[in-house]
């Protein structure tokens, strides 16, 4: 008999980032990186973990939305769920009252989110194999049969999807070889936060070029001054060879993988990030301004689901050499849909908890593999780096069959609370999660939860915080 899903029980744990300046950016001053956090109980000892990232006061709501989703599966026979992934968000997503709340975007999305990648650690759980290979090991068929297809044929069909993935699969094993040894590409925000003093970026910035990355991220849209001032200071560590690590040669600035990234002579690449500050004409004539930085591209220059806007904003810096990014607030595939389609951005950000789920994340990677667009992921928030590294592995190996001009953003905080935490090579790389444990790997170590909970934790109650 296969297990059954009997229970759930959410966490509304918060970290007190705001404290240290982590995570601050222009338009999010102010961020306590929070899970809203479920356990799917079974009939056996079989457990599903997921959660969703929120930056502190909602994340209650979060929760709220999370169990009245998840009474959803209760008394659901998991292999039954497990057999058609694709056809099991569905059946979540298809609750009238609840996804009146949407549909399909803000609080009920993420919610979903959170239970469906769940159900996704209990699988990977049940078959005794990490997330990624769980998927890298599907065949073309029960990979299509996993996806959310709903609202994108007219941008892909199940049929070009299979054609694409059986296309790649004779080749996927010689892609994992090579992933497990060399690791994934990673760049670098943790140096890059609006709160930090010029000196913390610095010390910061000679750290990650000594950790072996090459790709680095600021945050701007503050203050043009302080964002000019805080770039040179950035671009003159991570362009003078004397800050690279013994035996690092700078790399061409015009290979393959950095060819029209901007990058400087050492083979670095600048990238910056507005997190939606600015309307679409501020936004052009204040990254023109930035131009002397040679950034890679503008992350968030406008509101998320602007699809035309982040067109614009495209068309008027292409002559800059300067690309847009978006996606890690884009509310569901059909947002990406669009901004593919309307040549939006030159490289797709998926978020692992805004998108509702693996089987969603899935709908887009195909999308962007499509259109030619490369995938790289938003990871700053708690949990989400954990998380991404399966979502690019599964990306290289089994769909875009790249990587070469692909980076995973990676932020260096609170990655101790979690059992498998990711974890970066000597050369800047994420190693592929390899536990046959670990599943999703999001479960959260108990004390973690036991301290940070909210508002009943140890360290919100030693604060003074009131109980519920």
């Amino acid at each position: 008999m296969a297990p059954k899903i009997t229970g759930y029980k959410t966490h509304d744990v918060r970290f007190p980032t705001s404290l240290s300046g982590d995570g601050t950016d222009a338009m999010n001053t102010d961020c306590d990186y929070s899970s809203a956090y479920v356990k799917l109980y079974t009939d056996s000892d079989l457990t599903g973990y997921g959660m969703t990232f929120t930056i502190g006061r909602g994340n209650d709501i979060v929760c709220k939305a999370i169990e009245e989703l998840a009474k959803r599966l209760l008394g659901k026979d998991t292999e039954e769920l497990f057999a058609n992934m694709g056809k099991t968000w569905d059946y979540l997503c298809a609750d009238p009252q609840l996804r009146w709340i949407g549909p399909e975007k803000g609080v009920i999305h993420i919610a979903f989110g959170a239970v469906d990648n769940a159900l996704w650690d209990m699988f990977a759980r049940a078959r005794g194999k990490p997330l990624w290979k769980l998927v890298v090991d599907m065949t073309p068929e029960e990979i299509v049969n996993a996806t959310a297809f709903r609202y994108i044929t007219d941008a892909l069909t199940r049929e070009e999807a299979l054609a694409m993935l059986k296309e790649k699969e004779a080749t996927r094993a010689e892609r994992e070889a090579k992933v497990r040894e060399v690791g994934y590409p990673a760049y670098v925000t943790s140096a890059g936060w609006l709160g930090y003093s010029d000196e913390k970026v610095a010390r910061l910035t000679r750290e990650a070029v000594q950790a072996g990355f090459n790709h680095f991220k600021m945050k701007v849209g503050a203050d043009r001054d302080s964002d000019l001032r805080r770039g040179k200071v950035i671009r003159s560590i991570i362009d003078d060879p004397q800050y690279l690590p013994a035996g690092h040669k700078p790399k061409d600035p015009n290979g393959p993988d950095l060819a029209g990234k901007n990058a400087g002579p050492t083979g670095s690449v600048l990238m910056i990030d507005a997190n939606q500050v600015w309307d679409v004409p501020q936004a052009i004539d204040y990254v023109k301004s930035l131009a002397e930085i040679k950034p890679w591209f503008i992350e968030e220059p406008t509101a998320p689901d602007d699809i035309l806007g982040h067109a614009a904003v495209r068309k008027a810096l292409k002559p800059y050499g300067i690309g847009v990014a978006t996606g890690e607030h884009a509310h569901n595939r059909m947002v990406f849909k669009q901004l593919l389609q309307a040549e939006a951005i030159d490289v797709c950000q998926i978020d692992s908890c805004r998108l509702a789920g693996v089987s969603e994340v899935l709908s887009v990677l195909l999308m962007a593999a499509k259109f030619g667009v490369p995938v790289c992921p938003h990871a700053g928030g708690v949990g989400l780096c954990e998380y991404v590294i399966h979502l690019s592995l599964i990306d290289y190996i089994a769909i875009s069959g790249s990587m070469e001009r692909n980076v995973l953003e990676f932020v260096d905080h609170l990655h101790e609370h979690f059992l498998y935490p990711c974890s970066i090579n000597k050369n800047g790389r994420y190693n592929a999660p390899s536990d046959a444990k670990e599943g999703y790997s999001i479960e959260m170590h108990e004390k973690s939860i036991a301290e940070y909970e909210f508002p009943g934790g140890s360290y919100w109650q030693s604060r003074g915080v009131a109980q519920a």
